[in-house]
């Protein structure tokens, strides 16, 4: 892997978000070399403000830290002042608040003509549900995710293992918005506010179903279409020592294979007939039950039948596959001690960054940072003494 100059060197990213899509963001900007200078309320002022756990977000790696009184007018032209030697600014307040603050896009446009301003929320900055509270449940319910999944015993759609919303929905979609932004104002472009919506992210990520709905009228309910389990060649199955496999056989060639090495070959040839789906679902069933789900994978997994194993996270944190590229990273905290942690895993990040040493969240990195917006210390000593800045 190339392990060169980092992708977004000499960007720099002032982050207003402490949790959700935005801090996603800019954990996946960080990864990739931008310069990202935390912003958080003063102490006196912060408790309004989530403090997420010490090892979430990739426990600051990498990040500079600055507060700020952003209610304060001292606090507000701090944070103008500091736009003008960003790139980036990213904040996920409820639509209009950064203007009633006077830190809106228009404020900071005023101050660095080519900025890129991308605010994170949930429903977007306009529409009847702009002004709705939520969190990534809310986002994927109202987006049709949950309603093609597997219903729970009670008739209702399950709680997802991962917050889809928050982490590709909104975090990813606002990395993928910022990078075109940054490409557009390389060939001449200038400011540009881009409104993510979390909700819409997930959107995005449901057009392979809902552009058949809007085109067939077919539904991709569970069980209902391929991708959602209607036939034996794409499901999950128990093995004999109570662990589960997952099988996504999909092309005819892939499917004939994991019937012929299940002593299943009658069912060759019936891979997309409805009619026999159930009786296909049982032999599969019978079959994998008859070995450990670690035996099928190797038995099965390098010979073309689209088979992996179902891991719990103990199992994810010790694949041997995830260990070998490097996936995980070792980071020490001052109090809670060495814990691992995932890595720059996305494509271009850089991997081998050693140990990680984690900052205490009472760090301030507010000296060097206004020293490089061009703050005197005359300057930074007055903010200080005024509790605007820490």
């Amino acid at each position: 892997m190339d392990e060169g100059t980092p992708q977004l060197q000499g960007i720099t990213v002032l982050n207003l978000a402490s949790v959700g899509p935005a801090a996603r963001a800019a954990r996946t900007l960080a990864d990739y070399g931008a310069r990202v200078i935390q912003i958080g309320p003063t102490v006196r002022k912060a408790g309004k403000q989530i403090q997420p756990p010490f090892h979430s977000y990739g426990a600051g790696r990498g990040f500079e830290r600055i507060r700020i009184d952003l209610k304060s007018e001292a606090g507000r032209e701090t944070f103008l002042r500091l736009a003008e030697i960003a790139d980036v600014v990213l904040e996920s307040y409820r639509p209009g608040v950064v203007d009633r603050l006077g830190i809106g896009f228009e404020s900071v446009r005023a101050r660095k003509e080519d900025i890129v301003y991308c605010s994170t929320t949930g429903y977007g900055q306009d529409g009847p549900a702009s002004g709705w509270a939520g969190h990534d449940i809310n986002y994927l319910a109202m987006s049709g995710f949950l309603a093609c999944s597997e219903p729970r015993s009670d008739g209702g759609p399950p709680i997802p293992g991962a917050t889809v919303a928050d982490s590709a929905g909104g975090g990813m979609h606002a990395v993928l918005s910022i990078l075109a932004a940054l490409v557009r104002r390389s060939l001449g472009g200038t400011a540009q506010h881009l409104d993510v919506s979390a909700a819409e992210g997930v959107v995005s990520l449901m057009s392979l179903v809902l552009d058949q709905y809007l085109a067939t009228g077919e539904v991709s309910g569970s069980r209902q279409v391929l991708l959602t389990g209607r036939y034996a060649c794409y499901d999950v199955y128990p093995c004999q020592d109570g662990k589960w496999i997952s099988v996504g056989a999909i092309e005819p060639h892939f499917y004939r294979n994991l019937c012929g090495f299940l002593g299943l070959e009658r069912w060759s040839d019936h891979q997309m007939d409805d009619a026999v789906q159930d009786e296909i679902r049982k032999d599969f069933r019978e079959s994998f039950q008859k070995r450990d789900r670690d035996e099928w994978v190797e038995r099965l997994a390098s010979r073309d039948t689209c088979v992996a194993p179902v891991n719990d996270l103990a199992e994810v944190a010790e694949d041997p596959h995830f260990r070998a590229r490097g996936v995980f990273l070792e980071a020490n905290h001052p109090e809670a001690g060495l814990f691992d942690q995932v890595g720059p895993v996305l494509a271009g990040g850089h991997r081998a960054l050693g140990r990680v040493e984690v900052r205490s969240s009472e760090e301030s990195d507010v000296d060097q940072v206004m020293e490089d917006a061009g703050f005197t210390e005359a300057e930074m000593a007055e903010l200080r003494s005024s509790g605007a800045v820490e």
